[in-house]
């Protein structure tokens, strides 16, 4: 249910900054004050929204038993009461707990998994399939660490991808994605089952998560490299082991700088995923039959090339563009995610509210 008093309290703060922004402020002031209105723009468009459409309503049922305007205003208030439906749900959704990490960056690491040669190929794909997606979006997509399949492909792939929104979008893609397709290395015709693993980390920045030096080993490795005259023959990987946690975190590149603050941004973002993890785990004893529980055993999705379907399995959904889905056009699927755990949230929260 929606309290009244708690939209009133959000419109009025929303004409306190408006008063505010309309007199001379220091700039520091006016960005953290412009910040709050934006970030109260939509819920306020949406309670205004619904007390005109609640006071039009209103209007509408007074003139119900008139001999003449009576059928008319009937079926405006019919369509008004879908109308405050629909605005009512908006509002409870806008309200929902934000995330903290949900506009930062994120970390994606993809690792083949089962399957050989076919799931290093399918790694790729996906790969690739979150590139051009994160171009659709105007993100940016630095590859960390790579390992290369023998066929093509990866083994194991670790980018940085920043931009407005990243995780929020992506957060839902951890888990085991399966692929059902016909190698090309397969005479027989035979469909062939492979599989991979997406792990979606929010990037955690300094203030996220304090890592002590006491509490971290460095050393340096043998670099990777594509080999031949041009294999890269100096020390100048970095590898860390975090002691508390015994977590390790490897870079490779030719840079040993480069290495050093790309391992601890990794490192970074496992530790703060882990915390985040742990802070999950606590306030929900249920958290495994929800959408987005970050487990990486979990089959979440299967691409099935034959019929050209991708299927979500937590959502069921299934969907007959698998050739666009791939090119990054997935946000259908994003967004059904997204309405998913929202929905989740809202049968939560009701539930609590009639225990109390």
């Amino acid at each position: 249910m929606l309290q009244p008093q708690k939209l009133d309290s959000l419109v009025k703060r929303a004409e306190t900054i408006d008063g505010r922004l309309s007199a001379p402020l220091d700039t520091e002031t006016l960005i953290k004050l412009s910040r709050e209105r934006a970030e109260l723009e939509p819920v306020v468009n949406a309670i205004r929204a619904l007390r005109k459409a609640e006071a039009d309503r209103a209007e509408a049922l007074q003139l119900v038993d008139d001999a003449e305007m009576g059928a008319i205003a009937a079926e405006e208030a019919a369509q008004l009461s879908a109308e405050i439906e629909k605005l009512t749900l908006d509002i409870q959704r806008l309200l929902l707990p934000k995330d903290a990490a949900d506009e930062k960056g994120a970390i994606l690491e993809i690792r083949a998994g089962t399957g050989g040669s076919e799931a290093a190929l399918f790694a790729g794909d996906l790969f690739r399939m979150y590139q051009r997606y994160a171009d659709l979006k105007r993100w940016k997509v630095e590859v960390l660490e790579e390992s290369e399949g023998e066929h093509g492909g990866y083994k194991e792939v670790i980018a940085n991808v920043t931009g407005k929104g990243v995780f929020a979008r992506l957060k839902f893609e951890s888990g085991v994605h399966r692929v059902q397709r016909v190698p090309e290395t397969e005479a027989s015709g035979r469909i062939h089952t492979s599989a991979a693993t997406v792990a979606v980390l929010p990037e955690a920045e300094d203030v996220d998560i304090e890592i002590r030096p006491e509490d971290i080993r460095i050393e340096t490795t043998r670099a990777s490299s594509a080999g031949g005259q041009h294999a890269n023959t100096t020390d100048s990987g970095i590898r860390i082991l975090h002691n508390p946690t015994g977590m390790i975190v490897i870079s490779t590149g030719r840079s040993q700088h480069q290495n050093r603050v790309q391992a601890m941004q990794m490192l970074r973002a496992r530790l703060y995923d882990m915390e985040r993890q742990k802070a999950d785990s606590a306030r929900s004893a249920a958290r495994k039959g929800q959408v987005g529980t970050g487990d990486r055993s979990e089959r979440i999705r299967t691409y099935n090339f034959p019929q050209g379907r991708v299927t979500d399995h937590r959502i069921n959904l299934t969907l007959y563009k698998l050739d666009t889905f791939l090119l990054g056009e997935i946000d259908e699927m994003v967004d059904a995610l997204i309405t998913s755990h929202q929905a989740d949230q809202l049968a939560a929260i009701a539930e609590e509210e009639g225990a109390g």
